[in-house]
């Protein structure tokens, strides 16, 4: 009975998966069948794909359940205990930087800017700088969303105001689109979205979380979110810092 359970769950899962790209699938279907008016090319490799995708999405969201969520808050509950708040800050750190310089997107962002950059004659089109361009531009975005989400907690600790935060930061935003380089803006606002990674997004929210359940006077719903807010921010100002600096 228990193993007819487990087949079962694990059956329902996948149909939530499956629901979840439902309307992607529409997307795809419809344009590609009424728009295009072409067959899909290799039809067979397409499902297969897809079914690997169900599979991975189902996975992905259960390890968020059992594993990441849990452990983030569950430190964030050890360190507000433990009463140290330099340890609670320089984890804070830790976790958004180093989350955020091995992910994925931005390594490849940080290397076609690079390539882009050279293309255009804005730096040597050597492989060392090459390298330095990208990996500076890397440790830029880690170190403001290291920096973004220590704000984050101290908001979380102090009650102050998200929108004081937020509004002040896209002012500032705007204030240095005005004397950034051109060439520089653009890639400093994508930095914005590539830094919310699949870990790191799942990671800080379970932090803000935790910190609000365990804080007395905080709300888990009012207080406990808002960090991912400020690692989408920060890496804009620091990106177009990070451009005034090099050009």
């Amino acid at each position: 009975m228990r193993y007819k359970h487990n087949i079962q769950t694990i059956f329902g899962k996948l149909k939530v998966a499956f629901m979840d790209l439902v309307p992607i699938i529409l997307v795809v279907v419809f344009f590609q069948t009424v728009v295009i008016q072409k067959p899909f090319p290799q039809i067979g490799e397409i499902i297969f794909g897809f079914l690997f995708v169900i599979v991975g999405l189902m996975l992905f969201v259960e390890g968020l359940k059992i594993g990441l969520f849990p452990i983030g808050e569950a430190m964030a509950y050890a360190l507000a205990k433990k009463g140290s708040l330099i340890w609670l800050l320089i984890f804070s750190f830790t976790l958004g930087f180093s989350t955020t310089i091995a992910e994925p997107a931005l390594i490849a962002v940080a290397k076609e800017a690079s390539i882009i950059s050279s293309d255009a004659g804005l730096i040597e089109s050597s492989q060392k700088n090459l390298d330095y361009y990208a990996l500076g531009l890397r440790l830029t975005v880690a170190f403001s969303v290291g920096l973004a989400i220590v704000i984050g907690v101290l908001r979380i600790l102090k009650g102050w105001p998200l929108y004081y935060l937020i509004i002040g930061g896209y002012v500032l935003v705007m204030l240095m689109t005005i004397i950034a380089p051109e060439e520089i803006i653009g890639l400093a606002y994508d930095a914005g979205g590539v830094t919310t990674s699949t870990i790191t997004v799942p990671l800080v929210t379970a932090l803000g979380v935790g910190l609000a359940t365990v804080i007395k006077g905080r709300s888990p719903l009012l207080d406990g979110f808002g960090l991912i807010a400020f690692a989408s921010l920060l890496p804009m100002i620091f990106v177009m810092a990070y451009g005034l600096f090099w050009f």
